[in-house]
């Protein structure tokens, strides 16, 4: 399980490099994504679609050539297989089929973003993407908002200004960090309460890019 950069192609390690270059086919969430890393690597390999929508078609590709002796490395498109992305089953159906599942740690929005927001905790949740349907996103934000940990969502730039309303409706002083673009050209991190960053993304004309959003826990006592 090979992490990939999430946007600047010098984050990938050493290991994941040599790893890349040495096993026997490279299975991707998308092919055409992983190839333009690879091309970047100089590295030439067999690559085999695992795409999201049939993860079980894939894991069953992915266990038939491990079956036939060869060595699998799989990426999710960007960041940290499983963390948000597919990969999951595939590790699942490796294991039970009798194969070691190694992870080959590196880049996640995740990680990114809470070494670069300075917001203290305890502890972290990560949440992914919320739903799209207006009540149940707001209702567990609120959930996750009565918390003593802070916790991580990803969201689409589209619904962004919506995810943050919810948050500042809820407690418009709660501070948050918006990380959006991490590690590409116009790379940004927004970090205020949640009204002031709110505001700020409203503004806009439109915003853009890959956005993870950090919130802090409640206070207690």
């Amino acid at each position: 399980m090979v992490a990939t950069p999430i946007g600047n192609l010098e984050d990938i390690t050493l290991r994941a490099v040599r790893i890349l270059g040495e096993v026997d086919v490279i299975a991707c969430e998308d092919t055409r994504h992983t190839l333009k890393l690879l091309n970047h690597l100089g590295i030439k390999k067999q690559l085999v679609a695992c795409y999201a929508y049939e993860e079980e078609k894939g894991s069953s590709r992915i266990v038939g050539l491990l079956e036939q002796g060869k060595d699998v490395a799989y990426c999710s498109d960007a960041g940290t297989p499983g963390l948000s992305d597919p990969g999951v089953l595939a590790a699942v159906r490796a294991r039970e089929a009798g194969h070691e599942v190694v992870p080959v740690p590196g880049p996640s929005a995740f990680a990114a973003l809470v070494s670069a927001a300075g917001l203290f905790y305890k502890a972290v949740t990560f949440d992914g993407f919320p739903s799209p349907k207006p009540g149940r996103r707001r209702s567990r934000a609120a959930e996750l908002m009565s918390r003593e940990e802070a916790f991580v969502m990803y969201e689409s730039p589209h619904r962004i200004v919506k995810l943050l309303g919810d948050i500042a409706d809820i407690d418009p002083v709660r501070r948050i960090c918006v990380g959006r673009e991490m590690t590409k050209l116009h790379e940004e991190f927004l970090c205020g309460t949640a009204t002031e960053v709110r505001d700020s993304l409203a503004a806009r004309d439109s915003v853009k890019g890959e956005i993870a959003l950090l919130v802090s826990g409640a206070k207690k006592g």
